[in-house]
């Protein structure tokens, strides 16, 4: 397809996990089923399937991935309570991992038939827009052989993860995705084993104390919808969702 790809951008705000995660399948239906009937069309003639950007901020929630362990939740479910956070096992890849106040989560509903049918190649993508985003703010993001996400000081003396990913694909159309700290309480980060790495000389951080200073969710989160925008060669627009999603 020689279009250029659209990414519309819907800024959830702040809202709880378990309903924005069913959000996502029926997005991620409804793209599949435009897929479908677009094939039933001639060639010229046939829509691009719709690309979703979520944009959001959770309350406090861990969640495990299929291939994480239950061990790696260090939280009793009375620590939980007092944390006010709940736990989740999910449908995404990775392990365990934490979302909370301060922290740009971004679920890319991507169709990677208009993108590059690569899994590898799509997170390499979404760890470069991530590497550059932190490059505006003079932090040299990086990646570490074998563990998805992004780093700082990766291969240094003291490596520190300061975005998560993990992701799940159906018929070629994504769902899940990042989540950068920007000023996310890394203490929460404390009841678990990170993404399942144990190592002590690895650790968690975020854009605000990198700097030593707050930054906003609001000022960050124009500047990942253009880096996406950049390394995906797409087009992105702000969005409201449809009524009803399967409408689209």
């Amino acid at each position: 397809m020689n279009a250029v790809p659209r990414i519309q951008v819907v800024d959830l705000g702040q809202r709880e996990y378990a309903p924005t995660w069913a959000l996502q399948h029926e997005l991620q239906q409804a793209v599949i089923a435009q897929k479908l009937a677009a094939r039933d069309v001639p060639g010229a003639q046939a829509e691009l399937p719709a690309n979703w950007l979520l944009l959001v901020e959770h309350p406090p929630v861990y969640t495990l991935g299929k291939s994480g362990k239950p061990d790696h939740l260090l939280a009793t479910e009375a620590e939980l309570a007092a944390l006010g956070a709940t736990y989740l096992p999910i449908d995404r890849g990775g392990d365990i991992t934490y979302h909370g106040p301060g922290q740009l989560v971004a679920y890319p509903l991507f169709d990677l038939e208009q993108f590059g049918t690569d899994l590898s190649k799509y997170l390499r993508r979404l760890e470069q827009a991530v590497i550059n985003v932190l490059a505006e703010y003079g932090l040299a993001g990086e990646r570490l052989d074998g563990l998805t996400g992004v780093w700082l000081d990766a291969h240094g003396p003291h490596p520190r993860k300061i975005c998560a990913m993990g992701i799940r694909c159906s018929r070629w159309v994504t769902m899940h995705g990042l989540a950068l700290n920007v000023s996310t309480d890394l203490s929460f980060f404390q009841r678990i084993v990170p993404c399942g790495i144990a190592d002590a000389d690895k650790g968690v951080t975020s854009i605000s104390h990198e700097l030593g200073r707050q930054v906003t969710l609001a000022d960050v989160k124009p500047r990942l919808v253009h880096q996406l925008a950049e390394v995906f060669q797409a087009s992105c627009v702000t969005a409201a969702l449809p009524e009803p999603v399967g409408a689209l």
